[in-house]
């Protein structure tokens, strides 16, 4: 039975393994491709000073977030997506989720209007790299029009060493990390759950899983050259005396600037009564932190849809309404086949 047994496994972790390699990990291209990670950190290094993330200060300089990726690979009991008032501004809200070339058009719309439109983010309303495919797609079609642009993206980690060499190919400068603990144990008290490989992880396997991968990714980044920076939400009782370890180790990897946030209250969610670090809490954590790492001092938690300056949000001015009706303006005609009638338009029309 022993025998039966280590043959079974023998075959079913070879053919399991290929299968999952085939399946989550096509068409990555080989590292070391194009300019070295110094020379890109060297001219992405120039493009923060325009960011406003990441100059310091906020300033003149205007950002677009285009909210073209709706789903999650992960749920923090902090987060809820599902609601949005106008009014509000954190991360994960949009009043509509944009396909890419709605995204092309409403990033049109406000480079036409706002003067100093310097950087392209994507910032959900779910996470950027797990849903791939759409940010690449909007990414391309806006570098294509616009080959100076600055791209960045804020994302969870999770699916990081996969995409990484990606976002490089892309022409991505600046990656935003949400890391919120380096130890399973404090991270299984703040993530639900993890969705990695087609299994659901829940407790400390889905902390170890995902802190793994935003660890490895943060390093890539860093031999890529890519500007990184990493959120902390702070979360009393749950991760307020494990920042520094956090901030320590993301540091040691390559993060060039953390960003120690206060938890946003969500109704629904479940740290929906959780005490709130207080902003001088935040503060005189941001001051302890800066010996180990430059430090974020002005974010706004901005929306997934956010449009303008740090201190001028104009995402309600920018409906989707105008980038939908601008992109099917924009379609070609359907032509008819044949010159049918009746059912043949209709399946010309659906294709």
């Amino acid at each position: 039975m022993d025998r039966i047994t280590n043959t079974m496994l023998s075959r079913t972790e070879k053919s399991f393994r290929q299968e999952l390699y085939q399946k989550y990990y096509p068409g990555i291209p080989k590292a070391g491709a194009g300019r070295s990670g110094e020379e890109a950190r060297a001219a992405h290094q120039e493009k923060s000073r325009t960011h406003p993330c990441f100059n310091g200060c906020g300033g003149q300089y205007a950002r677009i977030h285009l909210p073209v990726a709706p789903d999650c690979n992960i749920q923090c009991n902090y987060c809820r997506r599902d609601f949005d008032c106008p009014n509000e501004s954190r991360p994960g809200v949009t009043t509509k989720v944009l396909s890419p070339p709605e995204a092309l058009e409403r990033y049109r719309l406000a480079k036409e209007e706002i003067p100093h439109l310097e950087v392209v983010g994507i910032a959900g309303p779910g996470d950027a790299l797990a849903n791939f495919e759409n940010t690449y797609q909007t990414l391309s079609l806006i570098r294509q029009e616009e080959p100076d642009i600055t791209f960045c993206l804020s994302t969870n980690g999770l699916m990081l060493p996969l995409y990484a060499d990606r976002l490089a190919e892309l022409g991505v400068s600046h990656v935003t990390v949400t890391v919120n603990a380096v130890e399973p144990s404090v991270g299984a008290r703040i993530y639900h759950h993890v969705d990695y490989m087609g299994q659901r992880y829940t407790g400390e396997s889905a902390a170890a899983i995902l802190m793994a991968n935003q660890l490895a990714g943060i390093y890539r980044l860093r031999e890529l050259g890519i500007i990184c920076k990493v959120n902390i939400v702070m979360l009393k009782g749950l991760n307020d005396d494990h920042v520094p370890q956090v901030v320590e180790k993301v540091r040691a990897l390559g993060c060039e600037l953390t960003n120690i946030m206060q938890m946003i209250p969500v109704k629904g969610s479940a740290f929906e009564r959780t005490p709130l670090t207080s902003k001088k809490e935040i503060e005189d954590m941001r001051r302890k932190c800066e010996e180990i790492c430059p430090q974020m001092h002005h974010c706004a938690q901005c929306r997934a849809d956010a449009v303008g300056t740090l201190a001028n949000d104009l995402s309600g001015h920018y409906r989707t309404e105008d980038c939908a009706a601008a992109v099917k303006k924009a379609e070609p005609p359907v032509e008819r086949r044949n010159g049918g009638e009746g059912m043949d338009d209709l399946s010309a029309v659906s294709k």
